[in-house]
């Protein structure tokens, strides 16, 4: 099993992760992969600098004294990037398609606060889609563990000969919540959210770019659009901050440039929440929050 890589204050540089990330990898049967145990972790990083300024008026947060649920995913992404990249890891970055992601906030966080951040390959699970993995992120404030996020990842398996054959079951009908905002996505969107977050994979890019993948557009992030379902729903009478669980699954892209709808409902216990298409007929993503 490969030694923990560990960072001190500044996280590994992205352009030799994204250079590694590029290098071909053998074929393999998904079905035969056991992932390694790999893990990094970012010693003492601070919660505050100009990024995150940038980051908050990209995702439309207000600024205030604690940071957003979603910003230390943007911190961790080095380290993400660090594992998906490494040659012990089998399966190719480019393509992998991200499923769901919840985040568990034990408690608000600090702007300026000193974070210590750990990333680690979780479960994994073959279906009938390909190889689905976890990617499990914390961070820890004196010890404390305070932030936590699972984000479910697909390697998608090859098609087959058969694969067009196979019917698939009509999705379920879509229920509408009593609450709407309009959401709007510029072209311009993708590129921005990498500036600060660091994604850039091509299909969230150019339309260019996009295209030598499969989609039409360049799509917008998925975490864009939950930070941006986060920022609005903040805003909302009856929100509440501290501890809370955040979970989103990710559906139809969607591609830039675009409209959405915010739609939602509240409750004691929590909030159900998602991001549909401008006609309000399909999902983007959809997901609870859930008051600890």
């Amino acid at each position: 099993m490969p030694d923990p890589l560990i960072y001190h204050r500044q996280p590994p540089k992205l352009l030799p992760l994204y250079a590694r990330a590029l290098a071909p990898k053998h074929a393999v049967d998904s079905n035969e992969i056991a992932l390694p145990c790999l893990s990094a972790e970012l010693i003492g990083a601070s919660t505050n600098n100009e990024t995150l300024t940038r980051y908050e008026a990209i995702c439309g947060f207000h600024s205030g004294l604690r940071v957003p649920a979603t910003w230390p995913h943007v911190m961790a992404f080095p380290l993400q990037l660090e594992l998906l990249s490494d040659n012990h890891f089998p399966l190719p970055l480019l393509g992998l398609v991200h499923l769901r992601n919840t985040i568990t906030q034990h408690r608000s966080i600090g702007r300026g606060e000193i974070l210590d951040l750990r990333v680690r390959l979780g479960a994994q699970e073959s279906t009938s889609r390909g190889l689905e993995f976890d990617l499990i992120t914390e961070a820890y404030s004196a010890g404390q563990l305070v932030w936590e996020e699972s984000s479910i990842n697909l390697s998608r398996r090859p098609e087959t000969k058969n694969s067009n054959t196979t019917k698939k079951s009509p999705p379920p009908e879509l229920e509408r919540y009593p609450h709407t905002l309009s959401l709007t996505a510029p072209e311009s969107i993708g590129r921005r959210y990498a500036s600060v977050s660091g994604d850039r994979n091509p299909i969230h890019m150019h339309a260019v770019s996009a295209r030598a993948f499969g989609f039409p557009k360049a799509i917008a992030h998925g975490m864009w659009s939950k930070a941006q379902a986060l920022a609005l729903l903040e805003q909302q009478k009856d929100w509440r901050s501290g501890p809370m669980r955040i979970n989103c699954q990710f559906k139809k892209p969607l591609l830039l440039p675009g409209t959405a709808q915010l739609n939602w409902r509240t409750g004691e216990s929590g909030w159900d929440y998602q991001l549909l298409n401008a006609k309000g007929n399909a999902p983007h993503l959809s997901g609870r929050i859930e008051w600890l």
